[in-house]
């Protein structure tokens, strides 16, 4: 049955591939980043895992940043989705290099020294500790829990190859700013724990992210039970992908993922990636864990 649930993905993805090498969000449409780097990981080792890699490169700028399609000139999160794949497919040249530099300089605009400072004094009342620097969408913008997730995940990654106080800096401050905004159920929100003094609730793909970025860490126990529990209760089909990705990068049990194919192409390729090539996620053996 596993078979043949991954089969049936990989073969999707390979019919629906575009002639540029990329994929849409669903078939027949324009290719973008995302699903395109997805796709790429799951159909590691193939020809059009090849093509796909030969176009996002074409997409970096020559600061290191990637935009998220050929006609969006802006560079993005989805940096760290290809300096990932980068690392996957064994390539730590110019791309690789370039990409983890951009990301270095990346950080939400709540942790600059004017608002730093404001928050300090009583003036902001952030809900978050602004001493800490995590990831957003687009440059210029706040953080959020899922472009720092992907971005911890990239750079831990890279630590072998940029073995640099900035990365090993970044990634604690990363983390420790998903720690910050957890929530008091020990899940994740989108981006803060509360607003206005009112607590948030936390929803099952926002906390698989966040545990994407925080694998190897003993204080997210509490985290992964509850990552469980919402494996077995969710309907979403794009929060168990992420939960099964998760669950299993902690060496956690989570339900098999079972159900027809979607329409949609960056589900299918995180459904597959779940049963396939999840462990070109890992960060384990890269950071040696933390406590």
């Amino acid at each position: 049955m596993g078979d043949l649930y991954l089969e049936a993905r990989l073969t999707a993805l390979k019919l629906a591939q575009n002639s540029d090498g990329g994929w849409g969000y669903f078939a027949g449409k324009q290719s973008w980043l995302e699903p395109t780097a997805w796709a790429a990981l799951a159909l590691h080792g193939d020809s059009a895992s090849d093509r796909a890699w030969a176009l996002l490169k074409s997409w970096q700028t020559p600061h290191g940043g990637w935009v998220p399609s050929a006609d969006v000139q802006i560079e993005s999160w989805g940096t760290a989705l290809c300096v990932t794949l980068a690392q996957a497919r064994g390539e730590y040249g110019e791309p690789f290099r370039k990409g983890v530099e951009w990301l270095l300089g990346s950080a939400g605009v709540e942790s600059n020294l004017v608002n730093r400072v404001a928050s300090r004094v009583g003036l902001l009342h952030a809900g978050r500790d602004l001493d800490l620097k995590g990831w957003p969408w687009k440059p210029n913008t706040a953080s959020w829990v899922e472009p720092t997730a992907h971005t911890l995940v990239a750079l831990k990654k890279a630590a072998a190859k940029v073995p640099t106080d900035d990365l090993h800096e970044r990634v604690h401050l990363g983390e420790a700013q998903l720690l910050d905004v957890r929530c008091r159920n020990f899940g994740w929100n989108y981006g803060s724990r509360e607003a206005l003094g009112v607590d948030l609730p936390s929803y099952p793909e926002t906390t698989a992210l966040a545990l994407l970025g925080l694998q190897g860490r003993n204080d997210v126990a509490p985290s992964v039970e509850l990552a469980q529990r919402w494996a077995r209760e969710t309907s979403s089909p794009l929060a168990r992908a992420w939960l099964a990705i998760a669950l299993r990068l902690h060496n956690a049990e989570s339900p098999e993922l079972s159900g027809a194919l979607t329409p949609d192409l960056l589900l299918t390729a995180l459904e597959a990636v779940s049963r396939g090539h999840y462990k070109f996620l890992s960060t384990v053996a890269n950071t040696g864990g933390n406590t």
